[in-house]
């Protein structure tokens, strides 16, 4: 079930309605099965393989909090993460490493008939497979009391506002929420509420409308050089950005009004002044997975420069890898690996240019020039996230800047998409861009919500006026599937 869908239009205020309809006892129950029915609306095998782990991972946790000693422990951890991660290689991964070794082989002339398998991707398998990880992870090392109750826990694993697109949750986090009452409070509905609308602003006025301008372009790079490639790949940053944290916010905001608090996944990722400071905005949750338990497991900074180099590069790689079963993904994890290497190796070298250039003296100008960096370093590696095969990333990304001697040439060709009326598409998707610009500007400086309340009643009614008018008129729907679905 899609948020931006007729569906949930009708699911979400049934299950609202009931849920504080109904006596608290049964809310819980009441969220466990439309979570279920939730996620088997897109296929109901997919419910069987969520139900399986979520009960071999409670009877892990279970029996772990049993044992005293970590080796006691220990075959009920490699239990459960051999069934997690062991289902993730199975539908993830199988064919990738397949259809590799297979390659390899063909190229050094030697016979292999490697096998595949005709599985079809589980929504959301990644999310909810490193959440349980996670949980089992924090059991073991005795930083989380395992759940008790069966039900708490599968609701823990199947929440449906975040249980196909994150954010990645923690036991520690959640599960305490699970256990408390959950009242009607008008603030908070009311809020939670405004969230889900700018994130189906973001989703389907921007996301879904920038997405027309760059699929043409990704789709047939060759077709372009220049110009309209550059117009393709801004367009997609954009639209990943407006996609992805759309949806966490109305994940968020689906939470908060149900009363639970999910924890923040983006924090203006764009504004960011290096890689590094990018990745502690950018998809947090998945960063932080990242960083608790692989970066630090391995070592983290604690064993020398090169050790830590060597550490990051593996993250990346790893999380690459997590994003999709394709080299074209890889590629992209690495690349951010190899930004983040040489911005550590180079900062002396940076910090004495800044000086000599006078840029020390001038902070908001220097803060700038990294922000637009960044920003381009960032735009340059979603090629080869977006790309559909590796030749074509390489195409776009060494084209970029040629075939500029006629710029306009291939602009009809690449803004097919929009539509005969791509001068008013472009102009909305502008402003709209402009407008989310502008919020993540203010968020930086403080609360939006704080910043709103301050405006006069009036104002802020015509505020949410205009955004409502700005989802029924110029919203592109289709039930176009949220970019990070895939994985």
């Amino acid at each position: 079930m899609l948020f931006n869908s007729l569906h949930f239009l009708v699911f979400f205020p049934v299950v609202i309605g009931l849920y504080f309809g109904l006596p608290t006892r049964w809310r819980a129950p009441l969220l466990l099965v439309s979570s279920y029915y939730f996620y088997l609306s897109w296929k109901p095998a997919y419910g069987l393989l969520l139900a399986g782990t979520t009960l071999l991972d409670y009877y892990s946790g279970v029996r772990m909090s049993r044992l005293s000693t970590p080796t006691q422990r220990r075959p009920w951890l490699y239990l459960s993460l051999a069934s997690n991660l062991g289902t993730l290689f199975i539908f993830k991964y199988f064919n990738f490493f397949s259809d590799t070794t297979a390659a390899l082989a063909a190229a050094l002339h030697l016979p292999l008939a490697a096998p595949t398998l005709a599985l079809a991707l589980p929504v959301g398998v990644s999310f909810y497979t490193f959440q349980s990880v996670a949980y089992i992870v924090d059991v073991y090392q005795g930083r989380l009391q395992a759940e008790q109750h069966l039900g708490r826990f599968a609701l823990f694993v199947a929440f449906w506002p975040q249980l196909v697109a994150g954010p990645i949750e923690r036991g520690a986090q959640m599960l305490p929420q699970l256990r408390q009452p959950h009242g009607f409070d008008y603030g908070r509905v009311a809020s939670g509420l405004r969230l889900m609308a700018w994130g189906m602003f973001k989703k389907v006025v921007i996301a879904d409308r920038l997405a027309l301008l760059a699929n043409p372009v990704f789709d047939h790079p060759q077709r372009f050089a220049g110009l309209p490639l550059l117009l393709g790949v801004a367009a997609f940053t954009v639209q990943i950005y407006a996609d992805f944290s759309g949806y966490t916010d109305l994940a968020r905001g689906a939470a908060r009004v149900l009363g639970y608090h999910l924890v923040l996944n983006f924090r203006q990722p764009y504004l960011a002044t290096s890689v590094g400071d990018f990745w502690r905005r950018w998809h947090m949750s998945l960063s932080g997975w990242f960083r608790d338990y692989v970066y630090i497991p391995l070592g983290g900074s604690r064993a020398g420069k090169a050790r830590t180099q060597l550490n990051v590069l593996v993250v990346f790689f790893l999380s690459g890898l997590w994003h999709g079963a394709s080299w074209t993904f890889v590629l992209w994890g690495a690349l951010h690996g190899f930004y983040l290497v040489a911005e550590s190796l180079s900062a002396p070298a940076r910090t004495a240019l800044g000086r000599w250039l006078g840029l020390t003296a001038r902070p908001r100008f220097q803060q700038a020039l990294g922000t637009a960096l960044t920003l381009a370093l960032v735009a340059y590696a979603w090629i080869f996230f977006r790309a559909n095969t590796l030749p074509d990333a390489f195409y776009i990304a060494t084209h970029l800047f040629s075939g500029w001697g006629h710029p306009t040439a291939q602009l009809p060709t690449a803004l097919a998409g929009l539509g005969r009326h791509f001068a008013a598409e472009l102009l909305v998707a502008a402003g709209a861009t402009a407008v989310l610009a502008l919020v993540d500007y203010r968020a930086e400086r403080g609360s939006v919500a704080a910043w709103l309340a301050g405006w006069p009643s009036a104002g802020r009614w015509v505020g949410y006026a205009g955004l409502l008018l700005a989802l029924l008129y110029l919203g592109v729907f289709g039930s176009s599937q949220f970019i990070y679905f895939q994985f």
